[in-house]
């Protein structure tokens, strides 16, 4: 980050509303969208596809380090490419979401993932979104935010977002596996999920999109002092 650029970094767990408060964040106030949650995801669609093992630490990580990612918007939302192939719909899947986290525990993954979004935030106003953007990738951003929300809401709203991808699931099931996740990232060794001291908590369980966009837009213009 430069002394010129303005960050808004959002952390938490799955499911608290993180990339689409972000997304709406960041089209409100003109910056880019850094979802970097896809970004791990993108490293571990291409290494299930290439059949690499998921405890493969120095294939991992060569292959994040050769990985070309970019961004894109349309009617439709944030598209993500990789080495100039879209792969938005194939990074959403239930078998990413399955690897992803240990796909990302990787150290090395991790580094040539940060690097990457470390760049971004020298260029570009951004609002980040994922799971340490406050305390590793942007650790002086102008405003860290940090969102909560009951597990019974967070695992809600990923039913929702399967039933969107045709996928038919729990709430049980989803209670499961986002405990599952909790308990994985904030437990792993590299980067855990933790809320840093200077960051805001919010939490979503009874707010709106709308309500969490407007609050978070409301905490960075007193942040800049608007």
């Amino acid at each position: 980050m430069s002394s010129s650029t303005k960050i808004i970094a959002i952390d938490g767990p799955a499911g608290s509303g993180k990339s689409t408060t972000a997304r709406k964040v960041a089209d409100k106030l003109g910056f880019i969208f850094l979802d970097t949650g896809a970004m791990y995801r993108a490293v571990t669609f291409l290494a299930l596809e290439k059949k690499i093992p998921l405890s493969d630490s120095e294939a991992l990580q060569n292959l994040a380090a050769s990985m070309q990612i970019e961004f894109s918007d349309d009617s439709e939302g944030q598209r993500v490419s990789v080495n100039s192939r879209d792969i938005t719909s194939q990074i959403r899947t239930t078998e990413v979401t399955a690897a992803v986290s240990e796909v990302s525990a990787h150290a090395g993954v991790r580094r040539h993932m940060v690097a990457k979004q470390m760049e971004m935030g020298e260029k570009y106003d951004i609002v980040a979104e994922g799971r340490d953007t406050t305390s590793v990738v942007f650790p002086d951003a102008t405003l860290k935010v940090y969102l909560v929300a009951s597990i019974e809401e967070r695992a809600k709203r990923r039913v929702i977002d399967f039933q969107r991808m045709g996928k038919i699931t729990t709430v049980q099931e989803q209670i499961k596996a986002i405990q599952e996740r909790d308990d994985y990232d904030s437990g792993r060794e590299h980067s855990p999920l933790k809320m840093t001291d200077d960051s805001i908590q919010v939490d979503t369980t009874k707010l709106t999109i709308e309500g969490q966009v407007n609050k978070i837009i409301e905490l960075f213009k007193e942040k800049i002092g608007e």
